[in-house]
């Protein structure tokens, strides 16, 4: 009787099988792609690319380590590309050109989508964002990006270098007074100390406040831009006797007035957060990719 019993149950699951196509309980697993210049995250059904660059000693497994969007960004359909070019403050004029035509050959190369993309960088990183998107506008480049987004980013290189002098009369710690001094040689042997002039800083910064100069920026005024920045004003005094003036926080408040000014204020946001800065390893820390809420930012692009 048993077998018969199991017989018949084979019969009807194969009869139900015929008529209905079964369920497939599988996630699309995306494809992961590494070369000594980038990172490629890439969902089967791609809606958008998202292309990230890291802070300045840092490369794309930092960056993905750091920030995790790709999961949510995947879900989404987006393609998440995270660049190893770092190292970089700003950008030269032939820099722009190679990373653009760089940037270029991996869309076309590893069939990423052309529209809906999104640039972002932490630190340095957000002015190499800033800097590409406004060279890839004003080029008409086969990529056209259609929001930037910064981390905490040195826009004023000018202010950067105000701050480095102050932080070495200060003496303050001992991180901080190696960092300025680096800084301070870094940009005089660029720019050359703006006690002579600070035309070159104006040239290569992606925005001067002290000549409210944003022409290095002009191209993004029809794109989508998001200022984040964690303005942790107790712990910078404590870390480096820093006052709010001297944060990046300061100087991205005033680049974001002055582009709502020059572009309106519907595409222009800028997000202060609050207790939101930790590294992965637990540490607190304002100036940190976790600022940033993963999930709005992937709400932002998809809109």
């Amino acid at each position: 009787m048993q077998k018969y019993i199991i017989i018949l149950a084979l019969i009807t699951m194969s009869c139900k099988g015929q008529n209905e196509k079964p369920k497939s309980t599988e996630k699309s697993t995306p494809e992961i792609i590494k070369t000594s210049e980038f990172e490629l995250i890439k969902p089967e059904n791609q809606k958008g690319l998202l292309i990230l660059f890291p802070c300045f000693p840092c490369d794309a497994d930092n960056t993905l380590n750091e920030f995790k969007i790709s999961e949510i960004s995947v879900k989404n359909g987006f393609s998440v590309l995270a660049m190893n070019l770092n190292e970089l403050l700003f950008l030269k004029p032939k820099e722009k050109q190679k990373l653009a035509e760089q940037l270029t050959k991996i869309v076309s190369e590893y069939d990423l989508p052309k529209k809906n993309i999104f640039v972002g960088g932490f630190s340095s990183g957000g002015n190499v964002s800033l800097t590409i998107c406004d060279y890839l506008v004003k080029t008409k480049s086969q990529i056209q990006p259609k929001g930037v987004f910064i981390v905490d980013s040195p826009v004023d290189l000018l202010g950067l270098y105000r701050t480095a002098e102050k932080n070495l009369k200060l003496n303050f710690s001992e991180s901080s007074v190696a960092e300025s001094k680096w800084i301070k040689e870094m940009l005089d042997s660029e720019f050359g100390n703006p006690e002579n002039g600070i035309a070159n800083y104006e040239l290569k910064s992606p925005f001067t406040l002290e000549t409210q100069n944003i022409e290095n920026l002009k191209g993004l005024e029809k794109l989508k831009i998001r200022f984040y920045t964690e303005p942790d004003l107790k712990w910078w005094k404590e870390h480096a006797k820093n006052d709010y003036k001297d944060l990046n926080a300061f100087y991205i408040q005033k680049l974001s007035e002055q582009l709502k000014t020059e572009f309106g204020k519907n595409n222009v946001e800028l997000i202060k957060t609050e207790n939101r800065g930790y590294r992965k390893n637990g540490e607190r820390h304002p100036h940190s990719w976790s600022i940033v809420n993963e999930k709005d930012l992937v709400n932002w692009m998809t809109k």
